[in-house]
C-alpha cells in the first residue's frame, strides 16, 4: 500500500498507549485507501505491540514505528476486514479480507446493542409471545443483545446475536429482576431481523422490583464514622507519563480496547541491577459459562473480552467510592464504533494501601526487643461493567518483591424465570419465581515472562510425604517432587491442593547466592476448572478453562487464549492449537497463561445486589533475591490514636 498521511506526534515510547492523534491517523488512511464506507465500523483498534527484543532495545530519543492493528466490519454487508496501519509513515501495510465462517466474527459493537432492542421489539412473533405472557406494554423491557456462542443456523458466516428479554416496573427498576422466561430471538444484524423465535412456553414472570439504591432500601446506618486516608506529603510513587515507579518497582501503564490495563516491563531494583520480572502482564481474557440445562438457556456463556471489548466498557472512577485516598487517575483514548478516538476519564486508578504487618519478630532472648515493619502495596486498578456484571481488576506491588492480581466480582447476578417456589438443580431462588443460575467465572491471565532475563523454565512443585522407613523412621518427613515442564505438550496443567501445587518460573542461568536458578512462583488459589462436558460448545470454545497453567513458547500472534476472534467461532483456537507437542519450553521465552475464578452457587445475600467475591493469584519471588528485600524499610513514625469513649452513666 502506498496511502500516506502526516504522521501525529511521536509517543516518546514503543509500548506507550494510543493516542487521539494515531487513532485519527489510522482512519484517515484507510479513508484515503477507500477501506473506509459509510457503513463500516471499526470493531477493534490496537497498537500491533513491538517485540520484546525491539522494546527492550529502545532508547530515549530513538526513533520508532507506531503500527495499529484495525478491524473493520461493514454493517450493511457483514464483509469483515484486517488492516495492519503504519501511522508513523501514514501508511496502510495490509488489509485483508477475514473469512468470517472460519475465523469468526469481529467484536460487538455498541452500535449492535440497540439495533438488536429495536429489531427484538418490533418482530410480531416476538410481541405474539410476549402477548401470551400477559405482557402488551414493551416500553420497559429490555432485549438484551447476547453473544451468540457457535450458533449456525442455516448460512455460515451469518452475524448473529441472540437476545432474551427483561422487564422493569419503572425506568428506576433493574431488569435483571423480571426474566421473561422461555423466549430467545436470534437475530441477524446484517439483516435487521429475528431470524429465529426459540419459545418453550410461559413462565410467570418475577413481580418483585429488584432497586438498590439508597432511595428504596430503607434508613441508611447512621452509626458508621468517617474513615480516611491521609498522605500529607503526597504519594510514595511516580508517574512520568506512564511509566510508574514505586519502592524499587517499575512499569510501563497501558490500557487498550480489548484487555484494559496491561504492564509492560515490571523490573525491580536490587541494589545497583534493574532485573526483570514480566515482559507484559494482562487479563487476555474471561468467560461466564451459564449451567442451566433448560433449552432457552443451556447456550449461554459470554467471552467478555473477546467478544465484548472488555476495556471499552471501563467505568469512569469517582474518588472516595471506587478508590480511596491520595489518588492518581489516568484516562485512556480506544476507538469508538466508526474509528474515532473515545477518551474514557479516569478509567485507571493508582494508588497505595497500607496492608497490615510485613515482618515482625520479638526477641525473647533479648530483653523481649522487638522489630516490626507495617506492609504498604501499589494498587493499580481498573473497573468494568459487562451487562448485569461488573468486575474490579486489581494489581498489587509489595515491598517484598510480591506481585499478586485479584477480581472483584459484584454488580447483579443474571437471571431466570421459573414456577415461584419450584427452584432448579442448576440455581437458587433468589426471589419468588427468581432464579440465579448457577455459573463459572474463568479469567486467564497473560503473563510473558521475564525472570532475569528471556531464557526462562517451568517447574511444577508439589509436597509430597516421604515413605516410611530408613529415611523417614518417626513417619514424619515430607519433601517436594519436582517436574519440569519441558515440551509444549506438558504445558497444560491442573493445580492440586492436596499437594500445594505451585509453579516455579526459573532462570537457569542465573544462579542466587546458594547456587539455585532465581525463581519467581506462581501460587494459585484452586477451584473447579470449567464444569461444561468435554466436546459441548462451551468446553470448545472456552477451552483454556480446562487447566489452571498453561505453558507456551513465546509467539508475537500467540495474544488471546481463545483465539483473535471468539465471537461465534467454533472453538479449538487459541491455547488449544499451541499446546500440541513437539517445541521445547526449557531455558526459552515463555508465555505463562494462568487460569482461575469462582464457581459461583448464589446465595440470597447477594440480591438484589451482590457484595464483592475476591478471586486471584500471587506470584512470589523463590530464591529471586539472596535475602529479604524489605529488610531496609524504615520504622514507623507516625500513628493515630483514637479518643477515649465518653464513659458511659
Amino acid at each position: 500500500m502506498t496511502c500516506r498521511h502526516p504522521a501525529p506526534a511521536t509517543a516518546p515510547h514503543p509500548l506507550d498507549p494510543l493516542d487521539a492523534a494515531e487513532l485519527k491517523t489510522a482512519r484517515h488512511v484507510l479513508e484515503e485507501a477507500g477501506k473506509v464506507s459509510p457503513s463500516t465500523r471499526f470493531a477493534l483498534v490496537l497498537l500491533d505491540e513491538p517485540g520484546r527484543h525491539e522494546a527492550a532495545a529502545h532508547r530515549p530519543g530513538r526513533p520508532f514505528t507506531r503500527r495499529l492493528r484495525v478491524t473493520l466490519l461493514d454493517s450493511a454487508t457483514g464483509a469483515a476486514a484486517e488492516a495492519l496501519v503504519d501511522v508513523t509513515g501514514g501508511v496502510l501495510l495490509s488489509h485483508r479480507a477475514l473469512d468470517v465462517a472460519a475465523e469468526g466474527q469481529p467484536q460487538i459493537t455498541f452500535e449492535e446493542y440497540g439495533i438488536v432492542d429495536a429489531i427484538v421489539k418490533a418482530d410480531p412473533g416476538w410481541r405474539a409471545a410476549m402477548a401470551a405472557r400477559g405482557v402488551t406494554d414493551t416500553e420497559l423491557a429490555i432485549c438484551g443483545p447476547l453473544a451468540a456462542g457457535s450458533l449456525l443456523l442455516d448460512r455460515p458466516g451469518r452475524r448473529l446475536l441472540r437476545s432474551l428479554t427483561w422487564l422493569r416496573c419503572d425506568a428506576t427498576d433493574s431488569p435483571w429482576a423480571h426474566p421473561v422466561g422461555g423466549l430467545v430471538a436470534d437475530v441477524d444484524v446484517i439483516e435487521r431481523k429475528v431470524v429465529r423465535l426459540v419459545d418453550t412456553g410461559p413462565v410467570p414472570v418475577p413481580a418483585e422490583c429488584g432497586r438498590y439504591t439508597a432511595d428504596s432500601t430503607g434508613p441508611a446506618r447512621t452509626d458508621l464514622r468517617p474513615l480516611e486516608i491521609t498522605q500529607p506529603e503526597g504519594p510514595s510513587f511516580r508517574l512520568d507519563g506512564p511509566l510508574l515507579t514505586w519502592q524499587n518497582w517499575s512499569f510501563r501503564v497501558d490500557f487498550n480496547a480489548r484487555e484494559g490495563l496491561v504492564l509492560h516491563r515490571v523490573t525491580h531494583r536490587d541494589g545497583d541491577r534493574e532485573r526483570s520480572v514480566l515482559h507484559r502482564a494482562s487479563l487476555a481474557e474471561m468467560a461466564v459459562v451459564y449451567g442451566e440445562a433448560e433449552e432457552s438457556r443451556n447456550w449461554v456463556g459470554f467471552l467478555d473480552a473477546g467478544e465484548y471489548s472488555l476495556g471499552r466498557n471501563a467505568n469512569a472512577l469517582r474518588l472516595g467510592c471506587d478508590c480511596l485516598g491520595e489518588i492518581r487517575y489516568l484516562d485512556a483514548v480506544v476507538a469508538d464504533d466508526l474509528g474515532n478516538p473515545e477518551t474514557l476519564p479516569n478509567a485507571i486508578c493508582i494508588h497505595e494501601e497500607d496492608t497490615g504487618l510485613l515482618w515482625k519478630h520479638t526477641d525473647i532472648f533479648n530483653d523481649m526487643a522487638a522489630e516490626s515493619r507495617r506492609a504498604r502495596r501499589l494498587v493499580v486498578s481498573y473497573i468494568a461493567t459487562v451487562g448485569n456484571y461488573d468486575y474490579g481488576f486489581y494489581w498489587y506491588f509489595q515491598q517484598d518483591g510480591t506481585i499478586a492480581f485479584e477480581v472483584k466480582a459484584t454488580g447483579v447476578v443474571q437471571t431466570s424465570a421459573v414456577v415461584p417456589g419450584a427452584g432448579s438443580p442448576h440455581g437458587t431462588e433468589v426471589a419468588p419465581g427468581l432464579l440465579a443460575p448457577h455459573h463459572q467465572h474463568l479469567f486467564c491471565v497473560r503473563l510473558d515472562v521475564a525472570v532475569d532475563g528471556l531464557a526462562n523454565t517451568v517447574e511444577e512443585r508439589d509436597v509430597v510425604p516421604v515413605p516410611e522407613g530408613p529415611r523417614n523412621p518417626g513417619g514424619n518427613a515430607f519433601t517436594t517432587r519436582t517436574t519440569v515442564l519441558a515440551d509444549s505438550a506438558d504445558g497444560g496443567r491442573t493445580a492440586d491442593p492436596l499437594a500445594g501445587r505451585v509453579w516455579r518460573i526459573t532462570n537457569p542461568r542465573v544462579r542466587n547466592r546458594m547456587g539455585e536458578p532465581t525463581a519467581y512462583t506462581l501460587v494459585p488459589q484452586p477451584g473447579p476448572v470449567l464444569l461444561a462436558r468435554p466436546g459441548s460448545p462451551a468446553a470448545r470454545r472456552v477451552a483454556y478453562g480446562t487447566r489452571h497453567l498453561w505453558v507456551t513458547r513465546h509467539r508475537p500472534d500467540r495474544r488471546y487464549p481463545a483465539g483473535d476472534r471468539p465471537n461465534q467461532h467454533p472453538g479449538g483456537a487459541g491455547l488449544p492449537q499451541w499446546t500440541t507437542g513437539g517445541e521445547s519450553l526449557e531455558e526459552t521465552e515463555l508465555t505463562v497463561w494462568h487460569t482461575f475464578g469462582s464457581t459461583h452457587l448464589p446465595r440470597l445475600e447477594e440480591w438484589p445486589v451482590m457484595p464483592v467475591e475476591p478471586m486471584g493469584f500471587t506470584l512470589k519471588p523463590t530464591g529471586f533475591f539472596d535475602r529479604n528485600p524489605a529488610l531496609d524499610l524504615p520504622r514507623e513514625t507516625a500513628g493515630h490514636c483514637a479518643t477515649p469513649p465518653p464513659e458511659q452513666p
